[in-house]
């Protein structure tokens, strides 16, 4: 049986022109139990269109776990690895991430106060607010009429030691319901967003390539980044841009001498672009703020090098210039009309392709709303591959 793909229901300040290829509904079948030949189907979809929606869903954490393990049969490891090390600990995440006892690969994450729940007696969820994390504000007065930012676009994964995971599911169990919020990028573009209250907002890493100009093609498919050892943690005190892409430059990094123990063979040199395993696409997958550097190859011989950047390549230490440079990649990507904020009901699965996309958290609850969701994804067996010689021809 051939299941149905459907294309996802876009807000009006989408470019629906953008989202072509990007996002289906799955009907015809259970995530939760399913045969062989409806997960090839399953799996396909993923590369193919990077977000799937599931809708009126259930799920036990076993199932959930069963479903991501399914495109990494090798994984076995939450992409964070235990959450009871010192790093973990000590990272920006650790309120944020509580782990089903019985199956610990799979996190509960909201907002509120949450009683017996799958084996967990009283747990008080903390759903990310930027107010923690980045170096300007929205005022309250202004957080009152529904005024809010994007906390962190990423993807998921440690960036240290263990690989960044292909897929990640997303499941509500409880989603409280409330006016729409705008989020605002307060970049002095004069760009926002309304968004549905708690949305988890996607952004497609090909999309991202695909509109940049010639010159940052030329960059990007040449370019790996080097992430800081246990970046979650040396990132702690410092506070991120407004609009939720990258750090500010202050130097309130934690000094490498005073994170957890490290090892030089386990920081993660990745590549700028990262290649889709069904399509062949290059996909701009950047997180930023655990970025520490950046390498840029040199330009191919018979390249053309007017208007390169870095022709003869480089290795981009200082803090600041890598911040900007992936900024000026990146910021393109995430303009309102690329961005798709998803409006949760209760029951719903996403599974999105975390080696394909970009995401983040936005919106703000009030004290009294408790929001239930189950993630789950598994620090993968190998590690993303970058450009091919043909895509060095075509881009650099």
């Amino acid at each position: 049986m051939t299941i149905e793909l459907v294309p996802l229901r876009l807000p009006s300040s989408a470019n629906a022109s953008k989202f072509l290829g990007f996002g289906r509904e799955v009907k015809g079948v259970n995530p939760g139990s399913f045969t062989y030949e409806e997960f090839q189907e399953i799996e396909e979809a993923v590369y193919k269109y990077d977000v799937l929606l599931f809708r009126d869903i259930t799920l036990s954490p076993e199932q959930q776990y069963a479903l991501v393990k399914a495109f990494d049969p090798e994984s076995e490891s939450y992409s964070h690895g235990n959450s009871q090390s010192e790093a973990n600990k000590k990272s920006i995440l650790k309120s944020h991430l509580t782990s089903i006892p019985r199956q610990p690969q799979v996190q509960l994450i909201g907002q509120g106060e949450v009683h017996y729940h799958e084996g967990l007696a009283d747990v008080k969820l903390q759903h990310p607010s930027h107010k923690s994390f980045h170096k300007t504000h929205v005022s309250d007065e202004d957080e009152a009429k529904g005024i809010t930012r994007f906390y962190r676009w990423h993807q998921d994964a440690a960036l240290y030691d263990l690989a960044p995971p292909k897929v990640t599911s997303l499941y509500g169990i409880s989603v409280p319901q409330g006016p729409y919020q705008t989020c605002r990028y307060d970049d002095g573009t004069g760009d926002e967003l309304s968004v549905p209250l708690g949305a988890t907002s996607f952004v497609s890493g090909k999309t991202m390539f695909d509109i940049l100009p010639p010159e940052l093609k030329s960059l990007a498919v040449r370019s790996k980044v080097k992430y800081a050892p246990y970046c979650f943690v040396w990132m702690a005190h410092a506070r991120a841009h407004s609009t939720g892409l990258g750090m500010e430059t202050e130097d309130l990094e934690v000094p490498l001498n005073e994170l957890p123990s490290w090892e030089e063979s386990k920081i993660q040199i990745l590549p700028v672009l990262w290649k889709n395993p069904i399509t062949g696409g290059l996909h701009l997958q950047i997180s930023a703020c655990g970025a520490a550097e950046l390498l840029v190859d040199s330009l191919p011989a018979g390249a053309t090098r007017e208007g390169a950047l870095y022709p003869d390549g480089a290795h981009i230490t200082n803090l600041k210039d890598t911040r900007e440079l992936l900024y000026k990649m990146q910021r393109p990507g995430i303009a309102p009309n690329l961005v798709y904020p998803h409006d949760w009901q209760e029951k719903d699965l996403i599974l999105f392709h975390n080696r394909g996309i970009t995401h983040s958290a936005a919106g703000a609850f009030q004290k009294d709303q408790v929001r239930k969701f189950h993630q789950c994804n598994l620090a993968a067996s190998d590690f993303p591959l970058g450009p091919n010689e043909d895509d060095l021809k075509t881009w650099a």
